[in-house]
């Protein structure tokens, strides 16, 4: 089992930034990529970004230039830095781990608003 915790979340003005963290821990060791995804009220949840442990990453067209994911292999820690958030970001997101075996593991999410 992996679990994962994610944090950062919070209110912010449109312009601003954040920097999520999600957490991973227990059996890491068949991990190979994390990624972000969002849902906003009234909506599905969508895809935001990934990053494999080789260190690519790729993002939602929506982000690019403005979102990075990167991680720390020392903390165990995968991030999310958001900048120049907009109003329509604002959504609680969700961080998500897969192995080899194709097993996925999800955190409980995280608010976020961008409001002024």
């Amino acid at each position: 089992q992996v679990q994962l915790a994610e944090s950062g979340g919070g209110t912010v003005q449109p312009g601003g930034s954040l920097r999520l963290s999600c957490a991973y821990s227990g059996r890491t060791d068949n991990l190979y990529n994390m990624a972000w995804f969002r849902q906003a009220p009234g909506r599905e949840r969508v895809f935001v970004g990934r990053i494999w442990w080789s260190g690519t990453t790729l993002y939602v067209d929506s982000v690019k230039g403005r979102f990075d994911i990167s991680r720390d292999r020392t903390k165990n820690t995968v991030y999310l830095q958001m900048n120049a958030l907009k109003p329509e970001d604002t959504a609680v997101y969700t961080c998500a781990a897969y192995t080899y075996e194709r097993d996925a593991y999800w955190g409980l999410g995280i608010q976020v608003t961008v409001s002024s």
